[in-house]
């Protein structure tokens, strides 16, 4: 059990993080952020099981590109982000109603590597009902933590917080790539 919460964690961080980025936006709207929330969980606890589903039929054609997939996504968007801010368009968060298409994305992006270990999964022979129940649930409040997080710190930044979301987008996807690439 224990070692099922320690993959969750490690799942959910890039999710907290974005999820810090995001804060930021829907700063005093706490539906929103649980929202968002949900949705991060979601899409972390569905990526183990079409991983766990697929086993290890396409695991290495996946595993080859799922941190490039990863980068593109969120350097895009973090780059869309700091166009966006420096150029005084609106910024991708700064929305009255939740970008549905950018949510699923960073959501997507950010739980691809879900999808590999839904792919270990099926060899560990671990309960993958429960495993999912973990890492939905951590990535769930480890989100709300990270909105909670992002609005306090909105008031230090107000005025750059697509410069600084962008940013922050896209050293998560910098990471992601070079702990694929490197380690």
């Amino acid at each position: 059990m224990l070692n099922i919460l320690f993959i969750a964690i490690g799942l959910a961080m890039d999710a907290f993080g974005v999820s810090i980025a995001l804060g930021g936006a829907y700063k005093k709207k706490f539906t929103k952020g649980i929202v968002i929330s949900a949705i991060f969980g979601g899409f972390q606890a569905a990526m183990p099981v079409i991983g766990w589903i697929i086993g290890g039929t396409f695991k290495s054609f996946i595993s080859g590109v799922d941190h490039w997939i990863a980068f593109f996504l969120l350097f895009a968007i973090g780059l869309k982000m700091i166009y966006g801010d420096l150029n005084n368009k609106k910024d991708l968060f700064k929305q009255k109603d939740i970008d549905f298409r950018l949510i699923t994305s960073l959501a997507f992006a950010t739980s691809i590597d879900a999808l590999i270990v839904g792919m270990s999964i099926a060899f560990l022979g671990v309960p993958i009902l429960l495993t999912i129940s973990v890492i939905g649930i951590v990535t769930f409040l480890l989100s709300v933590g990270g909105i909670y997080l992002g609005t306090k710190c909105y008031r230090l930044f107000q005025n750059k917080t697509g410069l600084i979301g962008g940013i922050v987008l896209m050293i998560i996807g910098i990471k992601i790539l070079t702990d694929h690439l490197f380690f």
